[in-house]
């Protein structure tokens, strides 16, 4: 069993934030792959589903970004999984807009939802980092990380998120690279 979370924050004002791409990612694998309908656990929402042999458990923190950590950390303990269990879907800076890497560990580049989950778990677990890339200037850096997507990248945006539930399966048999091959050429003009 694997525990996908989608990072993000709950409430209709923060849907459509590039913050919120971690939550989107778990809407469309859940819609793709035909996910049980959502139920209230963990202080967020939790569906369960399969992944080819896979089973999946999703989960979107109801805790805010900040406290995120917590509601993983539930779900963690009550399925009794380890970290090595763990993919973390979520926005990141310095990787260019629609872009993807999938790694293990490494830093926090200040996403405090990560800093989160470091804090209850370490660095070591898995990412995938969805890009919404770099305001240019770090002033400009909160307003351009809890704004929403301009109308201009909403196309770009679903087919990100529609090759990202495509090319889960890889992603669930743990060949990141395939995975992000894969949605690389999905995604080619």
């Amino acid at each position: 069993m694997q525990l996908w979370v989608g990072l993000g924050n709950p409430g209709a004002q923060y849907a459509m934030h590039r913050h919120n791409v971690g939550f989107m990612a778990a809407d469309a694998i859940a819609a793709v792959h035909g996910f049980a309908p959502p139920q209230k656990k963990f202080q967020g929402w939790l569906q369960e589903g399969r992944i080819g042999t896979h089973k999946m458990l999703l989960l979107k923190p109801a805790t805010f970004m900040n406290e995120s950590g917590r509601s993983v950390g539930e779900a963690l303990r009550f399925y009794k999984l380890g970290v090595e269990a763990l993919t973390v879907f979520h926005d990141e800076l310095d990787l260019a807009p629609m872009k993807l890497k999938v790694r293990m560990g490494g830093g926090l580049a200040g996403h405090n939802g990560l800093r989160s989950i470091d804090q209850h778990f370490g660095p070591e677990f898995r990412r995938v980092r969805i890009g919404i890339g770099h305001p240019g200037h770090k002033d400009r850096v909160t307003g351009h990380v809890l704004g929403n997507y301009a109308k201009s990248e909403i196309d770009p945006l679903s087919d990100l998120l529609g090759a990202i539930a495509a090319e889960a399966p890889w992603l669930a048999d743990g060949d990141d690279v395939r995975f992000m091959n894969e949605v690389a050429l999905r995604l080619q003009p």
